[in-house]
C-alpha cells in the first residue's frame, strides 16, 4: 500500500528504535493501518513472532482482525480467557481491556514466550486509565510489562483525572510526548486524508425548573454554564419540540446530500438508551423508514454496526458506542444530541465523519451542534493542534482535581446532593449560524449561497458555506447577513398553558400517593391564592403551586402507604 508521510516517518522512527512507541493521529488518518505494517515489518524482519491487540470494545475486535486479513496477518478475534491458548497457525490474538483485566496472567503468558517475541497493540490506549475502570491499567502493567515490543494508538491521550496512562512518556509538566502527531489540521492541509467538517449551530429556548423553584425559560445560547446540563435536559428531551425539529433540519440536510451521494448515512449520538430509541421512532416518522439502533447492552450490536456500515439506509442512532474507533466511512452527516460536553469527547465524535473514501471524495461533513460554549468552542478550534487541545485538557483537569482536594483530603466536607431537574419544554429550533474553519456564517448568507451554487452548476450537496469561502477568494463581496434568525419567544398565554399541564400532572401524582380525589387538591391549590380555578392563575401562582406540591409530594412519599388515606400538612 502507499504509505502518507506521516505513517512513513512515523514507520522508520518506530522501527528504529527499541523502546515504548506511542502514535497519536486523527480518525481516518490511518493508525490501524500504521500499526498493522509496524508489526508486519517486525515479523518480515524476524523480530517479533506473536501479536496482541488490544481494543476497547468487543465491536471492535473484529475490525481489527479484517484489517489485518488484507494485510496477510492472521489475528483471532474469537479468543477468550478461559481457552488459556489459540491455534498456532495464527499470528496473534485480538482481545479488549476488560479481558486483560479480568486475568492478567492469561495475556502475561502467551506475550511472554521466548520462542516467539510479542508485539503488543494498544488501541485507544487513553481507555487503560479510565477512571469508570481503575484496574485496568494495574492488570496492563501486569499482563503487557515485559514484552518485546509496545505500541500505543490514540487520538486522545489523556485521563480526565489527569493521572498518567500505562506505558506513555510525559515530560517535566506530566503532559503526553506522543513519538509521532498528526492531528486533523494537519490531515486537512494534505488534502486526501479527511473531509472538511462545518458545524451548523443550533439555538432554541429550553425550560426547566428545580425543585422547590420556579421555572425558568433561557435560549441555549443564553444560558448560564452552570445551567447548561439543566437546558440541554430540556433540549434534547424527545417529547418536547426542539430535538424532533433538529433531527428534521439534519435530515433535511442528508437528503440533499444524498441526492449526489446515495449511500451516504447519519447519525445521531444520545444521551442514553431511552433517548435513542425515542429518536430513532421520531427519524422514523420523519422518513418513512426504519432507524438502526445502536446500544452496548444488546447482543447484536457489533452486526447492526456492520451491516449499516456496507447498507445505504439513512441513519443509525447510538448511545456513545460509535463515538471512536469504529469504521463507518459513508457517514456524512452527525447530530450531536448527548450531554458529553468534553473537547476530547466531541473530537472522537467529529472522527466518525471525517474519513475519507477514496480521492473522488468530495464531501463536505455536517456536524448538528445546541448553541452551548463548552461545544461552539472546540467545533471552533477543530482545526488546531491536538497537542495544544491536550494541554489545555491536562491544566483544566489538573486544576479542577487540585481544587477538589482539601486539606483534609475532603473528608469534612458536606456531600453535594444533585437537584431534581424538571423538564417543562423547548421551543422549535432555529439556524443563527454554521461554524467553518473557526468562522461563523449567518443563515441569510448561507441561503444566498446556496442558490448561487445551484445556478452556477455546483452540486446540491455543496455546502454552503465553503461557497462563500470561494465567493471570497475570487473577490466577490459577502456579508454576514444578518439579522440572524433569533428563537421565537412563548407568548403568556402558551407559557401559562404549559405551567398547566405541569401542575396537572404533579396532581394526578398526589391523588395516587394520597388516594385524593383530583377535584380536593386543585380547591386546596385555589384557596391557598384566592382564586376560583387554575385558568385565574398567574404565572407566579402557577409556580407557587408547583413549589407547594412538590412539598406535599415529598411528604405523601416519605409517610407509609399502610395508613390509609394520606394527606399532607399546608
Amino acid at each position: 500500500m502507499r504509505l502518507r508521510q506521516w505513517q512513513d516517518d512515523g514507520l522508520r522512527r518506530f522501527l528504529g528504535t527499541n523502546r515504548d512507541f506511542l502514535v497519536v493521529a486523527t480518525p481516518g488518518a490511518g493508525k490501524t493501518a500504521f500499526a498493522l505494517l509496524a508489526a508486519q515489518a517486525m515479523m518480515d524482519r524476524g523480530e517479533i513472532g506473536w501479536i496482541t491487540v488490544v481494543v476497547p470494545t468487543d465491536h471492535l475486535k473484529g475490525q481489527w482482525a479484517k484489517a489485518a486479513a488484507r494485510q496477510g496477518i492472521k489475528l483471532n478475534p474469537a479468543f477468550t480467557n478461559a481457552k488459556k491458548r489459540t491455534a498456532p497457525d495464527y499470528d496473534g490474538v485480538v482481545t479488549t481491556y476488560q479481558s486483560v483485566a479480568a486475568d492478567p496472567s492469561v495475556w502475561d503468558r502467551m506475550a511472554n514466550q521466548p520462542s516467539r517475541p510479542c508485539l503488543v497493540i494498544l488501541d485507544e490506549v487513553h481507555h487503560a486509565g479510565d477512571s469508570e475502570h481503575l484496574a485496568w491499567g494495574p492488570a496492563l502493567f501486569a499482563a503487557f510489562s515485559s514484552v518485546y515490543r509496545r505500541l500505543m494508538l490514540s487520538g486522545t491521550p489523556f485521563r480526565t483525572d489527569a493521572k498518567p496512562i500505562p506505558f506513555l512518556r510525559y515530560d517535566e509538566e506530566r503532559r503526553v510526548i506522543p513519538d509521532i502527531n498528526y492531528d486533523y489540521g494537519m490531515a486537512l492541509q494534505d488534502q486526501e486524508v479527511v473531509r472538511p467538517v462545518v458545524f451548523p449551530a443550533l439555538d432554541g429556548e429550553a425550560r426547566w425548573r428545580l425543585a422547590s423553584e420556579h421555572a425558568v425559560a433561557k435560549n441555549l445560547s443564553d444560558t448560564d454554564p452552570r445551567n447548561i446540563s439543566h437546558a440541554l435536559s430540556a433540549a434534547l428531551d424527545p417529547s418536547k419540540d426542539w430535538i424532533p425539529s433538529v433531527l428534521r433540519r439534519a435530515n433535511d440536510e442528508l437528503s440533499l446530500i444524498r441526492q449526489d451521494t446515495p449511500d451516504i448515512g447519519g447519525l445521531v449520538l444520545a444521551s442514553n438508551r431511552q433517548h435513542a430509541r425515542a429518536y430513532a421512532a421520531i427519524l422514523q416518522e420523519i422518513t418513512g423508514e426504519s432507524a438502526t439502533v445502536v446500544t452496548s447492552d444488546a447482543p447484536s450490536a457489533s452486526k447492526r454496526i456492520f451491516d449499516f456500515a456496507s447498507d445505504s439506509s439513512r441513519w443509525i442512532v447510538a448511545v456513545q458506542m460509535v463515538a471512536e474507533g469504529v469504521d463507518i466511512p459513508r457517514l456524512g452527516v452527525i447530530v450531536y444530541a448527548t450531554r458529553t460536553r468534553t473537547e476530547l469527547f466531541f473530537r472522537q465524535v467529529v472522527g466518525r465523519c471525517i474519513r475519507r473514501r477514496g480521492d473522488d471524495d468530495e464531501l463536505c461533513a455536517r456536524v448538528f451542534i445546541p448553541t452551548i460554549q463548552p461545544l461552539l468552542d472546540p467545533a471552533a478550534r477543530i482545526e488546531l493542534t491536538v497537542q495544544h487541545v491536550l494541554r489545555d485538557e491536562e491544566e483544566r483537569a489538573r486544576s479542577c482535581h487540585a481544587v477538589g482536594e482539601s486539606k483534609d483530603g475532603g473528608e469534612n466536607r458536606p456531600p453535594v446532593l444533585p437537584r431534581r431537574v424538571e423538564v417543562i419544554g423547548s421551543s422549535q429550533s432555529v439556524h443563527p449560524y454554521t461554524i467553518n474553519s473557526g468562522e461563523a456564517f449567518g443563515e441569510r448568507i448561507l441561503l444566498h449561497a446556496r442558490r448561487l451554487g445551484q445556478e452556477a452548476g455546483l452540486p446540491v450537496s455543496a455546502e454552503p458555506s465553503a461557497i462563500v469561502r470561494l465567493m471570497r477568494l475570487a473577490g466577490n463581496q459577502t456579508g454576514d447577513g444578518r439579522p440572524w434568525p433569533v428563537v421565537k419567544e412563548q407568548t403568556l398565554v402558551e407559557r401559562k398553558k404549559e405551567l398547566r399541564g405541569v401542575v396537572n400532572r404533579k396532581v394526578g401524582h398526589l391523588a395516587f400517593l394520597t388516594h385524593q380525589p383530583h377535584r380536593n387538591i386543585h380547591r386546596r391549590l385555589h384557596g391557598a391564592f384566592g382564586e376560583d380555578n387554575i385558568e385565574q392563575a398567574t404565572v407566579d401562582t402557577l409556580n407557587e403551586r408547583l413549589i407547594i406540591l412538590d412539598s406535599w409530594i415529598d411528604e405523601a412519599k416519605s409517610t407509609s402507604r399502610g395508613q390509609g388515606e394520606i394527606w399532607p400538612s399546608m
